[in-house]
């Protein structure tokens, strides 16, 4: 038998069960943290962390190769010459060969721990997408440190839950597991623009997905910046900021113009997508957008 012939006696590692997907900016800090983290919450389980960089200036990605060097769970992507959150969730989710896909921020707001509940409502085949919301019992969002944070929340989940074809308390949560296959799916259908990943695949599948929420915890930040904040700061121009103060007079109606402005930025982009008026009922029921 020849060298290139010869079958190697090495025992082969299957891969994992679990990809947890990070999408990530400015975050080398909670790198090691959340890999610690993770290690522990899912211990016994066959799982991998797959942080995917929008080439950060603080240089995430490099931390995310030191440590992968010696913990083969650790995966890392580093982006160049394209940004956003969504994006990144689905390059992530699609370079997995896992059985389950779990995506949470890198800023440490969301509970690990509940990670585990999550993966196993999905593994139980109770539902096609597990979700860690903060408005059911159990769940909380103290991270939202102030009447603004929580005014931009409360006005971006009323006007989603309008269009959505699901019953959802969080429709703007950004942690949540489904199977790998499930996301495959979908994937070409989405629009992958804007933040709100979890709404993009809610609208964008061809039927409506069975979903359960889980109680979750979203923590403040305590390192690095709040995601939105990350994409709001590095997508908006300097000249938008110069000019914010001018416009003093309707601070009061920010939280609320912004809230929709984030929904409806992650659903026009798919009103051309095959069957979304049918999915989410506006041409049947029109007045259900409006205040009324």
């Amino acid at each position: 038998m020849t060298d290139h012939q010869t079958v190697s006696t090495e025992t082969v590692t299957r891969g994992p069960d679990i990809s947890v997907v990070v999408p990530c900016y400015n975050e080398s800090a909670n790198v090691a943290p959340l890999v610690k983290a993770l290690e522990q919450v899912l211990a016994g389980r066959q799982w991998e962390v797959i942080f995917v960089d929008d080439n950060s200036p603080d240089h995430t990605s490099q931390r995310v190769r030191d440590l992968a060097r010696n913990n083969a769970r650790v995966r890392g992507i580093c982006r160049i010459g394209r940004r956003g959150l969504s994006s990144a969730v689905i390059e992530g989710a699609l370079s997995s060969s896992a059985q389950v896909v779990a995506v949470m921020d890198g800023d440490l707001q969301h509970d690990e721990s509940r990670l585990g509940a999550l993966i196993d409502a999905v593994l139980n085949n109770t539902c096609d997408v597990a979700v860690g919301s903060r408005h059911v019992e159990g769940g909380n969002n103290a991270g939202l440190a102030n009447a603004w944070r929580h005014a931009l929340s409360d006005g971006g989940i009323w006007l989603a839950q309008r269009v959505l074809p699901v019953k959802l308390t969080d429709p703007m949560s950004g942690f949540f597991a489904l199977r790998q296959e499930t996301f495959a799916a979908i994937a070409p259908r989405l629009s992958g623009t804007g933040f709100k990943i979890l709404l993009d695949l809610l609208l964008s599948a061809a039927k409506p997905l069975r979903v359960q929420e889980v109680p979750a915890g979203f923590a403040r930040v305590w390192r690095g910046k709040a995601s939105w904040m990350r994409w709001l700061c590095s997508s908006l121009p300097h000249s938008f900021w110069t000019s914010l103060p001018k416009a003093g007079c309707l601070c009061g109606l920010l939280p609320f113009v912004w809230s929709g402005w984030q929904v409806l930025a992650q659903i026009l982009p798919l009103c051309s997508a095959p069957g979304l008026w049918g999915r989410t009922l506006l041409w049947r029921r029109p007045l259900a957008l409006l205040p009324l």
